[in-house]
């Protein structure tokens, strides 16, 4: 039998990157996959493409999530992926000192109120079987500081701690219902194709860009969808309230040194 066998599972931001490829993973082993996001063409194309369903949800928007819970009102995994950084249509400063109060709020509200929301849904709708998932991708940057990404390292701080305080809930409460984070470092995603040219120039980018990482490569769609398949399924059974890395050794300690 395939890992997710019968499960319904619910992956926000996955019209593309880590979002599309947890759901092809997720579809591969069985799972009756549900596709959300805001960009509906890409999502509905990455729906088609996996045999998945699909509904445009905006994470921050309580009223859509109130609009899904009504659709969709019994999962048994849900992946709280979609995330933004903040830079994505402005070249504002984001440090501690020059960022604007608006900027620090538009990431809050997708990146820390998006999840919270996710997880209130995510409680509501397995809470009757008593039994699911809930996975919440964090960052590196949940875990260490990032000066020039003020807003984004905190909102994925919240989440990571949110996380937590999502199991002891449910554990509380006497629900198998599993809630951990997954924290991705470089990952190479569409984000990233605008930074890094193309031919020799995008080898160097490339290189440059990871030198700080003790293997010195960026990681994969693939390799972070592993990990979500792994806690969404069964075998994950006794996970919870944990944060699983995904950076190649950079939270290790000192770099390695190549040879």
């Amino acid at each position: 039998m395939k890992r997710l066998q019968g499960k319904t599972c619910l992956i926000t931001g996955a019209a593309r990157g880590i979002g599309a490829g947890i759901a092809k993973a997720f579809s591969d082993e069985g799972a009756k996959v549900i596709v959300t996001d805001i960009n509906d063409d890409e999502g509905r194309e990455t729906a088609s493409q996996i045999g998945a369903g699909y509904h445009h949800l905006d994470v921050a928007e309580e009223g859509d999530w109130a609009a899904i819970a009504e659709a969709v009102p019994a999962i048994d995994v849900l992946v709280n992926n979609a995330g933004i950084t903040g830079f994505e249509d402005s070249p504002a400063p984001q440090d501690p000192e020059n960022a604007s109060l608006d900027d620090w709020h538009r990431v809050h509200r997708v990146n820390t109120d998006g999840t919270f929301l996710g997880c209130r849904y995510a409680i509501g709708a397995m809470k009757q079987k008593g039994e699911g998932a809930i996975i919440n991708i964090s960052s590196r940057s949940g875990l260490v500081g990032i000066p020039g990404a003020a807003a984004y390292a905190a909102s994925k701080a919240a989440i990571r701690n949110h996380t937590k305080s999502v199991a002891l809930y449910c554990a509380q409460q006497g629900w198998n219902i599993r809630c951990n984070s997954i924290h991705p470092a470089a990952i190479l995603t569409p984000m990233w194709e605008p930074m890094l040219g193309e031919g020799e120039e995008r080898e160097a980018n490339m290189a440059a860009m990871v030198s700080d990482t003790p293997m010195r490569r960026f990681g994969t769609v693939d390799e972070v969808a592993a990990l979500a398949l792994l806690l969404a399924s069964d075998e994950a059974a006794y996970i919870t309230g944990s944060e699983l890395n995904i950076d190649g050794g950079l939270l290790a300690g000192s770099a390695a040194s190549p040879g």
